[in-house]
């Protein structure tokens, strides 16, 4: 007890410490007296320029023009008033804290608001921000153009607190950072790229692409063993086959590189690699990547956004919340903002991170190398989302972080890992990440008050909330698992939907994979996916009322279908397959689909319909209880049942030996090329194919205004919704928008209308189930 209680008082002591260096206010040695440029004296109180190692002030109600093209390293820079990047001249701003906060003063903090400084209300995207605090490098409709460069570069300096600076930090204030627009920031190849090759053919035209950006071709083949993949060391594997290049020459969708590539990459067909390019003209550094890194944030009351930029060797390592780019407990105040094209690579803590934080979108942004998972959602509170579109490559294995909020992270490296069903992942691809493509985690009791489509505050229970959205996402040469889903302890079952709202998710693509997909949550559905180069196909599944369609296995060489729970080999309910093509699968000793033997609950079944078999072979045969550990406990025997297999006009009905209760019905026999040595099969009368699950649509849309612009007098308002459904029609102050394209859940639409005498825009959906949207997107502004 002694030596805790001196511990604690130790801890206390350093802690309060801190906190009073943090409240602290910075000494400003320079202060802007009346908007101008930073190069010219007369902008200066002081009547001099910011010189190295200064504390710098913008002050509120003035404009700063930064047009220095590499000025001396600061130690602070207070933006009280706008500071905004020349989009004439490259640049270059090295600071050691870049604070975004109203007032006065502020502390040499740099994860912490000041206390003392309540930061505004944030007005929504597109609102007018009145005297809001600004660091303004481009905006969304003026950003920094081709040709200009604007670089921050984050400098450490002697006696700054190592654990959060440098920095930079909108506390209450506007952040926007925007470079030259592309069309794409990744595509997929359009012929294979052969060892030694220079030339690499694009799938489709890009723009925005220069000679001299880097790029990354992506693996397509999985170099990781079974071992690699429990490495307990973080950061990079050993082998990887995704590799870095520069262009040299860019002709319609031929680039050149300047080096031949070493391993090749797939082109062609329905699984290929990607390439990526990680430069844009707008960057936020570490000025030291191999000592002390920056990390950047948007606090609560916070506004602006992020498009086009480069976020390079940033990242604390084994830090909390010192990420890469961070939205830290803003909730809905950034709704309809969020990261479009941004590249973010060579972190050592996440690319993005959302926490606390709804209604933002992530679209086509690059992630490659990062300590711990890369895309992520904290702590399970985040709903409304949307990941459309992007691309994670190598997201290594980390540690967990000391305070995280949910324990049960291990921080594994995933490239996409959420905990709330309550948001939209579309279109997206992971490639070579440590042990998950794709991670969906929720375990033990996960309660949590959040703001539901009616726009009232509940406490619910975090695991009983459906994806609105995961479909069409592809996942190829990761570690150990393409996608994981829900408790993977198995342990007594929680993540959870019911019959009417289950878990839900379409259109998967999974390629040169060890595990593709591991589903532990009950009531789930899966119509469509599809497999090539994997060792298990559907593995250690809950089986808790699961229906798969529309499943294609080629080239599986272990199980393409595992048993209930794997190695527990216990089937919690009932499944059914529907219209599954396995072909080219040698599976060796292990059967084709694999039995459970027993389950928790009498009368559990599956149910296979429309199942073809090409040039598949296994010494276990077909079905069969297969190799691995046994439950030896058996309390109720499973049954599998097979429509129009073996033979076309019958049900096959399929039950172990090892349980004779359940063979008293029919006479059950070996059949040859069919049953491997723990199975028997008979066929049955008066078993229909089951409907499991019966999905509806009770979920409103929600809807995110992005953009307003003022043409010939009137509103030009841009926006997205989503939707579990389809968006049937969308309003803005009740005149109809035009839909002008939709997909996967993602409806994107344009309003025309007149400026609102109060100011006050309201954008709102219903879909075509007829559920309106209620809590409606609202922003003011003085249009």
């Amino acid at each position: 007890m002694r030596r805790w209680s001196v511990l604690a008082v130790a801890a206390l002591l350093l802690w309060t410490m801190r906190a009073v260096a943090a409240e602290k206010p910075i000494a400003f040695s320079v202060h802007s007296a009346k908007s101008g440029n930073w190069s010219e004296a007369s902008t200066w109180r002081e009547g001099r320029t910011p010189a190295a190692g200064e504390n710098v002030q913008i002050a509120p109600g003035t404009t700063v023009t930064y047009d220095v093209a590499n000025g001396p390293d600061l130690r602070a820079v207070h933006v009280a008033g706008t500071l905004r990047f020349s989009r004439e001249k490259s640049t270059v701003l090295s600071a050691g804290l870049i604070k975004i906060t109203p007032g006065e003063a502020c502390s040499e903090d740099g994860f912490v608001c000041d206390a003392h400084v309540a930061p505004p209300v944030a007005p929504a995207a597109g609102a007018s921000q009145g005297d809001r605090p600004a660091l303004e490098i481009g905006t969304a409709d003026q950003p920094i153009p081709a040709g200009i460069k604007a670089t921050i570069r984050l400098v450490y300096f002697d006696g700054m607190d190592k654990e959060t600076l440098p920095a930079i930090m909108s506390c209450g204030g506007r952040w926007d950072v925007h470079g030259a627009p592309m069309n794409r920031t990744w595509v997929k190849l359009g012929a294979d790229a052969k060892k030694g090759e220079t030339a690499i053919t694009l799938a489709e035209p890009v723009t925005g692409w220069n000679v001299g950006d880097r790029v990354i071709v992506t693996s397509s083949s999985e170099v990781y063993g079974y071992s690699d993949t429990f490495r307990s060391k973080p950061g990079k594997p050993a082998k990887t086959n995704t590799e870095e290049r520069l262009i040299t020459a860019i002709d319609g969708v031929t680039i050149q590189l300047d080096k031949p590539l070493a391993v090749a990459h797939l082109g062609h067909g329905d699984y290929r690699a990607e390439i990526a390019n990680l430069s844009r003209n707008v960057v936020v550094e570490s000025a030291d990547p191999a000592g002390v890194r920056g990390h950047t944030m948007y606090h609560a009351g916070s506004t602006g956004g992020i498009s086009y930029a480069e976020f390079r060797h940033l990242g604390k390592e084994g830090v909390l919340g010192k990420y890469a780019i961070h939205f830290h407990l803003v909730r809905d105040g950034m709704r309809g903002s969020g990261v479009i094209g941004a590249s973010v690579w060579d972190s050592q803590n996440r690319w993005v991170t959302i926490h606390g934080t709804d209604y933002l979108l992530v679209r086509d942004c690059v992630g490659y190398q990062s300590v711990g998972h890369g895309f992520f959602l904290e702590d399970g509170t985040e709903q409304y989302n949307i990941f459309d579109r992007n691309l994670a490559v190598q997201a290594y294995r980390g540690k967990r972080l000391k305070g995280q909020v949910l324990g049960f992270d291990n921080n594994e490296g995933a490239g996409f890992w959420w905990a709330n069903g309550r948001n939209t992942l579309v279109r997206n691809v992971s490639c070579e990440n440590d042990r998950y493509g794709f991670k969906f985690e929720l375990r033990g009791k996960m309660e949590s008050r959040l703001r539901m489509p009616d726009g009232e505050l509940r406490t619910v229970d975090t695991r009983t909330l459906p994806f609105i959205r995961f479909e069409e996402n592809e996942a190829h040469c990761d570690g150990l698992y393409a996608m994981n889903f829900g408790d993977e302890s198995n342990a007594n079952p929680s993540v959870r939907g019911d019959v009417s709202h289950p878990f839900i998710a379409r259109n998967l693509k999974v390629w040169e994979s060890h595990y593709v997909l591991r589903p532990n949550l009950q009531f789930f559905l899966l119509d469509g996916l599809d497999v090539w180069n994997a060792v298990y196909g559907i593995y250690n599944p809950d089986y808790d009322a699961h229906v798969y369609r529309n499943i294609h296995f080629d080239h599986v060489v272990s199980e393409p279908i595992n048993r209930g729970l794997d190695d527990t080999d216990e089937q919690r309910g009932s499944f059914t397959y529907e219209n599954v093509t396995i072909e080219n699968c040698r599976t060796g000793r292990d059967p084709i689909i694999q039995m459970s033997i027993t389950s928790p609950r009498v009368g559990q079944s599956g149910h296979f319909k429309n199942l073809v078999l090409r040039n598949c072979k296994s010494n276990a045969n077909v079905v069969d209880l297969g190799g691995g550990p046994r439950n030896t406990r058996i309390a109720n025997g499973v049954a599998y049942y097979f429509h129009g297999y073996p033979t076309p006009a019958d049900v096959t009905k399929i039950v172990s030996p090892k349980n004779p209760e359940m063979m008293k019905d029919a006479e059950y026999q070996p059949i040859k090329d069919f049953t491997g040595k723990d199975a028997r099969g008979a066929v049955v009368t008066g078993v229909p194919f089951p409907t499991l699950l019966t999905p509806i649509d009770d979920l409103p849309p929600a809807t995110t205004i992005r953009s307003v612009q003022k043409v010939n007098d009137k509103l030009i308002v841009i926006g997205l919704s989503q939707d579990n459904g389809d968006v049937a029609s969308v309003t803005v102050n009740r005149v109809p928008a035009t839909i002008l394209s939709s997909s996967t859940g993602l409806t994107e639409w344009r309003a025309q209308l007149d400026a609102p005498a109060d100011g006050i825009l309201t954008a709102s959906a219903i879909d075509r189930a007829g559920n309106v949207e209620k809590n409606v997107h609202r922003l003011s502004g003085s249009w």
